[in-house]
Parts: structure tokens; sequence; C-alpha cells
């Protein structure tokens, strides 16, 4: 058993915890990283990365499906998922080889194996982390700080637990050898949607079941409502406002079936696979929280303030593990909050509500700050502009019209409240909106600021313009 001491240790070794000991390095921190794993976490070996190369090739088959339209003559694309695989692995293996080679150069050392919390003692004031290697050795790392990161995993469906060939999870999908002919998708929040757009676009029938009454729930209903008509005229089959029968579920062969029930009755959904895409639950367990009487939790999710302190003031905790936004972008600035925090620069938190939101189905979809609907319950007077793709140039330009973009603002002032865009690029064109909130923008900045033409983003200056009544 080594020991060694360190300032700050960052349990998980995700884009939050990677990202932020890096940034604490740079301030003089001696730093370490704790990582049961890969480093780079969820986000670059089994989330964000993988699943969008795997969509952009979904993307292109559909393009090319299109072709003739543009006035190319082709034959029809097949794809090779087992390719498809491969270019998502090279580009992860590339991201990791970097991600490792920032840490080195940081000077932040890394510890392979699984971390736990020991209870504080006489020489470990903040407490300890032991951590069992894969050779079976064991370190004992005694830092002055430590940071809890480490992520969520997917969430069982109660009664539906995944086998990893009948009912899988997202993490599963990731690494199926060959695609099913057809799929039952659990949850239409930003995961399941984009597994829908991904296997739709690649030849697989989608039947995708959501218990909340549309699919989205989390963003403006006209973009919810928007994505469900593009999705069925795809031949995607949605069913939002229905429970699903955990108990239902019989597998015969190579067939799996299940009752769903909504306003118009029960229906059976067969498939040759299961998706379940519900959420994810926090990482808490096992970690030794039950060390620390002052670390509180609820649902499983660690309790922090706006500077990521927990009860005890030198453990923090960041990323999905509290249940705020779970995104990796979130994690990196919470990380950072917490890194500023033990320094002294008293940060002054996040606001959830200027975080940009992306879900990379086809069309995008991407938000900033909140709903029409939220607006009107906080007591604002609102006032929407929204304007359609069909009628930006570069949008015909590129055959990708469908969509538009909302922007809710409040009415006596004008500033901005919220941008919701669904449709090409969205996930690109978002950055506009949210330098806006950021920089308490209004509808009369976005008026008065030169877009280049023809653009994409041409369409935020014409929603603003619609919003004060200014377009034809």
């Amino acid at each position: 058993m080594a020991e060694e001491k360190i300032d700050v240790l960052f349990l998980g070794g995700g884009t939050g915890g990677y990202e932020a000991a890096i940034r604490a390095a740079q301030s003089g921190l001696k730093a370490a990283v704790v990582e049961k794993e890969k480093v780079g976490g969820v986000c670059l070996h089994k989330g964000c990365i993988p699943s969008k190369a795997l969509l952009r090739t979904a993307e292109l088959a559909a393009t090319m499906r299109e072709a003739e339209e543009f006035g190319l003559q082709v034959s029809a694309p097949t794809v090779n998922f087992g390719k498809a695989q491969e270019r998502k692995q090279k580009i992860v293996d590339q991201l990791y080889k970097g991600v490792q080679g920032l840490l080195k150069r940081a000077g932040v050392t890394v510890y392979e194996g699984q971390g736990t919390l020991m209870p504080p003692s006489i020489f470990a004031p903040a407490g300890a982390v032991s951590v069992d290697r894969p050779d079976g050795e064991r370190e004992l790392l005694s830092p002055d700080h430590i940071v809890i990161a480490t992520g969520s995993s997917p969430r069982e469906l109660p009664g539906l637990p995944f086998d990893g060939k009948t009912v899988i999870s997202s993490d599963d999908a990731l690494l199926l050898e060959k695609l099913p002919k057809d799929i039952i998708i659990i949850g239409a929040g930003a995961i399941g949607c984009e597994w829908a757009s991904l296997f739709n676009d690649m030849g697989v029938k989608v039947q995708l079941v959501e218990a909340l009454p549309r699919l989205l729930p989390l963003e403006d209903k006209d973009i919810s409502d928007q994505l469900q008509r593009l999705f069925v005229r795809r031949g995607i089959e949605c069913y939002p406002g229905h429970a699903v029968d955990s108990q239902s579920l019989k597998v015969k062969g190579t067939r799996a079936s299940i009752d769903i029930e909504g306003k118009d009755g029960k229906k059976t959904l067969t498939a040759q696979a299961i998706l379940v895409a519900i959420g994810r639950k926090p990482n808490s367990e096992g970690i030794g929280l039950e060390n620390f009487d002052k670390v509180k939790t609820e649902r499983g999710y660690i309790q922090v303030d706006s500077q990521m302190r927990t009860g005890d003031p030198r453990i923090f905790a960041i990323g999905d593990v509290i249940g705020r936004l779970q995104l990796a972008h979130v994690a990196v600035h919470e990380g950072i909050t917490a890194v500023e925090a033990m320094l002294g620069k008293n940060p002054h938190g996040i606001d959830y509500d200027r975080i940009p939101r992306c879900t990379y189905t086809r069309p995008e979809v991407a938000s900033v700050g909140i709903t029409e609907e939220q607006a009107k319950e906080r007591g604002h007077k609102v006032k929407v502009g929204k304007y359609f793709f069909k009628a930006n140039g570069k949008a015909l330009i590129y055959g990708e019209e469908n969509g538009f973009a909302k922007l809710v603002a409040d009415a006596d002032t004008g500033d901005l409240l919220g941008m919701h865009i669904i449709g090409p690029h969205a996930t690109d064109l978002i950055a506009e909106g949210t330098l806006a909130i950021e920089f308490d923008g209004s509808l009369f900045d976005l008026q008065e600021v030169v877009h280049a033409h023809p653009t994409l983003y041409e369409i935020l200056n014409d929603a603003a313009l619609a919003a004060d009544g200014k377009m034809a």
C-alpha cells in the first residue's frame, strides 16, 4: 500500500473530471484523477462521441437516398454497420489518446482502478481515497480536496432489466455487431429520439414509446410537435402518452413482444430488440459516501451548493452524479466552478437556463433559455417570433427545409428568454442564442446584427424581426 499527498483528487475521469483536473493543475494545484475504466468517461467512450459518429453515418445514408434530387445518379446505399462501428471506434481511440496526452502535459496523475472514499482521519482530514488497481494492488491517496465526478449509467425500467441481447441499454446499442430488423425504443427523451432517428435512417423499423404526452418532453411544445410530425413522416411509429407494462414482456426465439397502454387502449408491440432509454441514474453507490455524514444525497444524487460543495467543505461533486443538467459541457463548467471555489475565487455558480441543450436527431433540435410555457409560468408577458427554414435560401440549397427557429422574449422589454430551433445544423446555430442570452441580449440586438447571406443563421435574424411584426 502506497500513500501520496495530493491537493485535489477527482474521483472519476469523465469530461467534467479530467477537464477540471487540468484546470486545477494549470492553477498550480497538484491534481490527480482516479478512473476505473478509461479517462474520457461516458461521453467519449459510451455516449456523445460514439453515438454521434453513428448518427453521421445514418445522416449520410439518408442524404444519399435523396441524391437524385440534386442531379446525382447513384445506387441506393447499403449500410455496412460493422464498418460504421469501426469508424466510430477509430474516432473514439484518436480522442482518447488526445485526452491522455492533455493530462500528461498538464502534470495530472491518473490512477487506474476502483476508487473508494475512506473516512477522515488525523492523517487525512478530508478523507482518503483507496484505489483498488487492476493488478490487485491498493493505493491510498490523501488529498486536501476531493471532487466526486462518478457520472451516471443507463436507468433500467422496473421489471425490465437489461440482458444485453433482447432488452438493451444505449451502452449495449453502441456495441451491436449488426442492425436489428426492427426495434422498440422506450423513452423519447434526447437519447431515445437520437437512437430512433439513427435506426430509422439505417433501415430499421422503429416503434418509439414515451410515457409523457409528447416526444422530447423537456423541449418547447412546438419543437416536440414538429419532431413527431417529421418522425411519423419518416415512418417512425410514435406512441407518446403510453405506459409500458413491464410484466407483459414475452420472448420467443428472436422476437420480443410487450404491451403498452394509452388513452386509446392497450396495444402489443413486437420487435427483435427493446432499447430502454428512460434516463440515467447517478453512480453514487459503492463509492464510500456512507463514510461522510455531511455528504447528503436525494434519490441517489449528491446535493451541492452553487459552488459544487457538498455538506463537507472539503468535498465537491459535479456532473451527472449531482442530477442537474446531465450534459458533458455542463459537467466541465461545474468542475471549473469547483476548482475556482477551492482556490478561494468565490465563483458565482452556473445559471442552468443559459446552458445550450442539443439533440442530434434528423433534423437536429437545440435550445437555450426557457420555453414559452415556462416563461408564462414565471410571470412574463410573452412575445414569440417564429421563422421557417423553408423560407431560408441556404436550407433550400442543402435540401433541408424542414423545421423552424422560435424565439421567446419578454413582451415589455424585448429581452430574449429562450431560443428553440429544429432544423439543419440547429446544434451549431444555437451558439448565437447562447451568447445573446449570456449577454442579456434582446430581440433588437438580434435584429441589428448583420447576418451573412445566404446562411442558415439568417433565420435567427428573421425570427427576431417576425416577433416585432417586421417580416412580410
